[in-house]
């Protein structure tokens, strides 16, 4: 007879407050459908796949309004936000009717909105999509990249950080 092995439970609050001791940059990923429906949304999910070829990923709740425009899109837009575009992220975490009233934006590849200012921006391909548990994992060839040279927004421990060198360093 085998005897069949459960798994410990983990407990969602605890598995939070533990993920939210690794900082990471704040984002706001954008795409447009072929449509012309134009959806963003803040994302801490952001990073780095692959060199060769150039990819990049993120995750998105599959429940969420706007992964219908992004599994759709063509193209998708990262856009590090700087560490003074606090508000950015706020109006775009908050469900709203048109998050891009108002909103200074240019059209990128494929329609994707890319904002003035930010740290950085990457222009993507899509180039696949993974199933990842209740989020789906969007993989982006990136085809188009802009350095600003600004210091990045963080998020830490559930609120917002700002980046200071290591006086090691």
């Amino acid at each position: 007879m085998t005897e069949v092995m459960s798994k410990p439970a983990i407990d969602p609050k605890a598995f939070r407050r533990a993920l939210g001791n690794f900082a990471t940059g704040v984002t706001i990923i954008t795409a447009c459908a072929p449509d012309g429906t134009k959806v963003g949304v803040t994302a801490s999910s952001f990073n780095s796949l692959s060199m060769d070829p150039p990819l990049i990923l993120w995750s998105s709740m599959k429940t969420a309004r706007s992964c219908a425009v992004f599994e759709s899109a063509t193209h998708l837009a990262v856009n590090i936000l700087a560490s003074d575009q606090m508000e950015m992220s706020n109006h775009f975490a908050r469900q709203q009717e048109d998050k891009f009233a108002g909103v200074d934006y240019e059209d990128g590849l494929g329609g994707a909105p890319i904002f003035p200012d930010c740290a950085g921006r990457f222009q993507c391909e899509a180039y696949d999509r993974l199933d990842g548990g209740d989020h789906w994992i969007f993989v982006g060839r990136v085809i188009a990249l802009c350095c600003l040279g600004r210091s990045p927004l963080c998020f830490h421990q559930g609120s917002y950080a700002m980046v200071f060198n290591h006086p090691d360093t």
